[in-house]
Order: structure tokens, then sequence, then C-alpha cells
């Protein structure tokens, strides 16, 4: 065994938004025997935890280098734009990108969107973190486009969001390094796609051993029957009755 089999654990690395807890309780369920540890990583580190074999497999955020990364797509979310409660764009139930045009747009540095021409109006500043955005927001000096997990994580009562119908979308997925495809990695594989407990949960079938072919029993040959003979009838031949006696 290596890597987490050898010591009985398996390590997932999960980054903000993303929410492991179901799959968590079900292999609590089926391997109570072997611990699962969460590490919560930023969506940009978490390539090099896997990378480095910090952790066995991770929910991530695609795309994945898939000539070293193995990934399941697991679901693909709405973007949201985050606002003041105040804010007019709050008059409609979803918005374009257009409607945001006008509007300073904070890309923080771990921004999980690959913008080629980010859009809005470019803010003073590239905040650190989502997190710090999202306070800058509520301070009503910019706007911010995340994924509705991230909007419900980092949720303040004075803030809420409305669905941008066109802006890019940002899909999640469960990936780890192609070359360490563990037991273990195949059993959350089977968790995550939904299999039962007694499933193969993904395993290679392992070859069944060969028995060497037995030749069957050789049996007596049944004794011929002759024909018009009662088969239950003895071999022995009736014996003949006697000329009846006179009485004297």
């Amino acid at each position: 065994m290596t890597g987490s089999e050898a010591s009985q654990t398996f390590r997932l690395a999960y980054v903000p938004g993303t929410t492991p807890a179901k799959w968590v309780r079900i292999w609590n369920e089926r391997l109570p025997g072997i611990p699962l540890i969460l590490q919560s990583v930023p969506a940009a580190e978490a390539p090099g935890v896997l990378r480095a074999g910090e952790a066995d497999a991770g929910l991530v955020r695609l795309p994945v280098d898939r000539t070293y990364f193995s990934a399941i797509p697991l679901y693909t979310e709405t973007t949201v734009a985050v606002v003041p409660k105040d804010h007019v764009i709050t008059a409609a139930e979803e918005i374009t990108l257009a409607d945001l045009a006008d509007e300073v747009l904070f890309h923080p540095l771990d921004d999980v969107f690959d913008w080629d021409a980010p859009p809005g109006e470019a803010a003073f500043e590239r905040p650190a973190t989502t997190e710090d955005a999202v306070e800058l927001v509520a301070a009503g000096v910019g706007l911010l486009l995340v994924p509705q997990s991230l909007a419900r994580l980092y949720h303040r009562r004075d803030l809420t969001y409305r669905p941008v119908t066109d802006a890019p979308q940002s899909s999640v997925a469960l990936s780890w390094p192609e070359d360490a495809t563990t037991d273990l990695v195949e059993d959350f594989i089977g968790i995550v796609r939904g299999r039962t407990a007694n499933s193969s949960r993904g395993r290679k079938p392992q070859p069944a051993e060969k028995t060497a072919d037995k030749p069957a029993p050789r049996r007596k040959p049944a004794p011929a029957r002759t024909p018009g003979r009662n088969p239950r009838a003895g071999t022995s031949k009736t014996p003949r009755r006697g000329k009846p006696r006179r009485r004297s």
C-alpha cells in the first residue's frame, strides 16, 4: 500500500464554496475505520496541494491540468452579482453584463473567473481575497461577480445578489493526480457518483482463480435388459410343478 492506504486515512481538500458534508457523512457510514480528513484550501492553491501529495483528492474549480490530473465534473454554478440591498439592480430578478457596464466591479486576486476582458469599470485596486471584496461591496464602493456558493458563504445582512444570465460560470469537480488513483480514491469516487455500498465502487475486478477441470466420475454401464422380461423379476428360473397326486 502507498499514500493514504498505508496510514488508513483519506485526505480531501476542498475550495471555498464547495460542500463536502454529504459525501463525508456517507464515507463515515461505509468506512468507519478509515478517517476522512478535510482540508480547506484557497482555490488557486488546490492544484499545488494535490501535486505535493498533501491531499489524496480535492473538490476544486475547473479547469485543471488534464495532463496530470483526473477530474470528474460535479456541477456548474450560477454566477451572481453581489450588491448592497438598496442598489438599483435589486429591482430586477436577474441581470446581464450590460447592466453592469457603468458599475465599478472588483476582481480579487483569488477570482475564480479567468476574464479575457473584465466587465465594468476597474476598481482602484484588486482586493487580495473574495472575502475582502465583499467587505468593499458592503462599503458601497463597487460590486462583485462570484459563483452563487461564494455569495452565500460570505453573506451579510446588508448585501444581496442577483443572477447574471450571460456571465461565465464556474464548475466544480472532484480531482486527483492520475498516477495516484488508490483504492481509497476509488471508494470516494463511488460515493460521489452515487454508487451503492454493494457495488464495485469502480475498483478493477480481481481476476478469478482458475481451477483445473476435473473429469466427470465414470459410471458403471447399466445391465442390458432382455426384451419382454419383467425388470423386477429375478434371474433364477421358475421351478416346474410336478403332476398332481391322487387321493387314496
